[in-house]
């Protein structure tokens, strides 16, 4: 049987999992998304982290679903990372929604959303994806995603709206001043992981009106400003992949009812999905 390796890079960890007589191997790296790391350094990490784990295999098809790749540049980029790295091997490059796409609908419609540090949503076909709502990343966008939150949660602490409970469980679990927290937001590399590391706070302070209202509010918030724009979201079921919405599945269970719509899968990571998929 061919040897097939699977990639799904968010923008914080890439996790690999290599096929090989029904069996599986799973390893992780770092994230390898052009925005934020360059070619040499992902054969780098690669060839530290990756190939030592499989040098005894021979990868006949490698099939890799990373974020930024609706940017021909960044599917470039990658091109020349697997043509040194695999340089006799079939692979195919595809965006991270198609993979999520692929992962929670297989072959049926539907409509797949991302919530992990970012987020994005598309209407699949059962076949590809035929509308995306765009992502516009954590600056402009990411509605509903670890980012998103941890914003909230930076805002909540600075602006001291938190009441005296949460200021000082905040204060305790992350010791961060008012400085610390603008240097890395505006002068340190990526603030997007930075900011999704505070979303934490709220999965470990849950039942506190405060931190649920934090939640309900950025989850409806990438309600409003992507499922609203799929007619077929009132159709078809609604599937989600990521920590952010597997963590708090129970808010996106309410949120689903209350707009009397269909929900679908709700999955930490997408590998499982797939391996399924790619084992068809």
């Amino acid at each position: 049987m061919p040897a097939i390796l699977i990639a799904d890079s968010g923008s914080t960890k890439c996790e690999w999992c290599l096929l090989e007589n029904g069996k599986k191997k799973t390893v992780l790296t770092p994230a390898m998304s052009p925005y934020f790391v360059s070619g040499d350094e992902m054969i780098q990490i690669l060839n530290k982290q990756l190939m030592p784990k499989i040098k005894n295999t021979k990868v006949d098809a490698l099939h890799f679903y990373g974020t930024g790749l609706g940017n021909p540049a960044n599917v470039v980029i990658m091109k020349k990372v697997f043509k040194q790295l695999f340089p006799k091997t079939k692979t195919e490059i595809n965006t991270d929604l198609l993979g999520i796409a692929r992962a929670s609908c297989g072959k049926n419609k539907g409509i797949a959303c991302i919530l992990g540090t970012g987020s994005n949503a598309c209407y699949y076909n059962g076949k590809k994806i035929v509308n995306i709502s765009p992502g516009l990343g954590y600056v402009l966008g990411d509605e509903g995603s670890g980012a998103y939150l941890g914003k909230k949660v930076i805002q909540y602490f600075l602006y001291k709206t938190f009441d005296e409970d949460l200021m000082n469980r905040f204060q305790k679990k992350y010791g961060e001043t008012h400085a610390s927290i603008l240097e890395n937001v505006y002068k340190k590399p990526l603030a997007n992981r930075y900011l999704a590391n505070f979303a934490l706070f709220l999965a470990e302070n849950r039942g506190h009106f405060m931190i649920e209202n934090i939640i309900e509010d950025g989850l409806n918030d990438f309600f409003f400003a992507h499922l609203y724009k799929f007619k077929e979201s009132w159709t078809q079921p609604i599937h989600f992949v990521g920590s952010v919405g597997f963590g708090f599945r129970d808010v996106l269970k309410e949120l689903c009812n209350s707009y009397e719509l269909e929900l679908g899968k709700v999955l930490k990571t997408p590998m499982p999905g797939l391996v399924a998929y790619h084992n068809q």
